[in-house]
């Protein structure tokens, strides 16, 4: 057949410049509208905040890859016949590989795109249901305390992934067991080679593990945030970063401390919900203790009434303010109030401030470190008459030198040069 004739142009020609023309088009839309639909899929289906550009540009290239290969084949099977090359041996075995297919899809297809299917909506299922249920078990079980948004948020999103990461691996790992089942591999083996894996793995990171599940539930049971300050074991310090994995603290030295969240045992938390100030005011022994807890009691309430420091205060007057003991130097009162978290020692400082200034304009005497001496009955009595004699308030002495007793040195023996030869 000669395809450069007229007759054959007319015949055939027409029909092959259409199928190459469709065929351009069909490209031309696919590859036009395959990245926007996939984009705008993704965007729809997807949770608010998410970013899913990579993914959605890898499944749209899958898609232009896989049209474009049935475009060509489409193109190759309608202009080669109309050309004059035979392909029915490729038609008839393109009809049997169909026909297969069609039978393998009757009998398993159909079942794996179900599982496929019950896989992705229990992926977005859970993707929803998760991240509301963790909020709503949080707030019913009351866990949270006044925070910033943007950390509330950050504790939030925490569990949120680290929950929704695992249910979704546990759920995507059944599905691809049970596809591979349906196909017709052994899954056995791979059960217990996964097994065998599993246990290397827990022995290998039980460290890894133990501070994962100790991090998820300091986080889900509120045991400390970021901004409170906290004592682990020997070490004290406020809460600079928390994840999963980790604590960081840092001192007042500026020490930063990084803490595995599977080594902590006991952690005490100094700022949660509420702080307390904590005073022992020492006094001279001589002062009238009722009047000073008084002086004690006022300070507190003035400054409970300061528009600077009443909102750090939620006592307005202490609720303990008793004698706690009598020191080696002077007497001990206690006084204990509660403030707002992070701020007793603020408060405590300013008290501090107040009540120093305060018991210098009342003449009250904060005491200091001394000792008195106990020298015994004679050799007081000794100092006292000493005393007395060199102050001229005791009996004259002459020219005889006082001399303490028990002190008394033997007469000196004076020096004749003429007796002793």
């Amino acid at each position: 057949m000669n395809i450069f004739s007229w007759d054959w142009f007319l015949g055939q020609g027409i029909w092959v410049l259409v199928t190459l023309a469709i065929a351009a088009l069909a490209y031309w839309a696919l590859r036009r509208w395959t990245f926007r639909g996939v984009n705008s899929l993704v965007r729809r289906i997807t949770p608010e905040g998410e970013n899913w550009e990579r993914a959605s540009h890898v499944i749209a290239r899958g898609i232009l890859w896989l049209g474009t290969l049935a475009i060509v084949a489409a193109v190759v099977l309608g202009v080669l016949p109309r050309v004059g090359v035979d392909i029915s041996a490729v038609t008839q075995g393109l009809r049997n590989l169909a026909a297969s297919i069609g039978a393998w899809l009757g009998s398993h297809g159909i079942r794996i795109a179900v599982l496929f299917l019950l896989g992705l909506a229990a992926h977005y299922g859970l993707k929803r249901l998760i991240p509301a249920a963790v909020e709503r078990a949080i707030s019913a079980r009351g866990r949270w305390r006044e925070e910033s948004e943007v950390e509330l948020k950050k504790r939030l999103e925490t569990l949120k992934h680290f929950l929704t990461g695992l249910a979704l691996v546990v759920i995507w790992v059944i599905v691809g067991f049970m596809i591979l089942s349906e196909i017709g591999v052994d899954i056995g083996p791979l059960l217990a080679g996964a097994g065998v894996v599993g246990i290397a793995i827990g022995f290998g990171a039980q460290s890894l593990i133990r501070d994962v599940l100790s991090g998820f539930f300091i986080i889900m049971e509120n045991h400390y945030g970021k901004g409170d300050v906290i004592r682990v074991g020997d070490i004290a310090g406020g809460v600079e970063e928390l994840n999963i994995r980790r604590t960081i603290l840092r001192d007042l030295d500026g020490a930063r401390h990084v803490i595995p969240n599977g080594e902590i045992r006991i952690v005490s938390n100094l700022t949660q919900e509420w702080s307390r100030a904590h005073l022992n005011i020492s006094v001279a022994y001589k002062e009238d203790l009722d009047r000073v807890m008084a002086i004690m009691r006022k300070t507190w309430e003035e400054m409970a009434q300061d528009p600077k420091w009443g909102p750090f205060m939620i006592s307005k007057t202490p609720w303990l303010l008793r004698v706690d003991e009598f020191g080696d130097s002077g007497i001990n009162i206690k006084m204990v109030g509660e403030t707002q978290p992070i701020k007793q020692w603020d408060v405590m400082g300013e008290y501090r401030r107040r009540i120093k200034r305060i018991f210098d304009e009342e003449g009250i005497e904060i005491p200091w470190p001394h000792v008195k001496l106990y020298l015994g009955d004679d050799l007081a009595k000794g100092l006292t008459k000493y005393g007395q004699a060199l102050s001229g308030a005791g009996p004259r002495m002459g020219k005889k030198r006082a001399l303490l007793p028990g002190n008394r040195r033997a007469p000196r023996k004076r020096f004749h040069p003429h007796r002793e030869g």
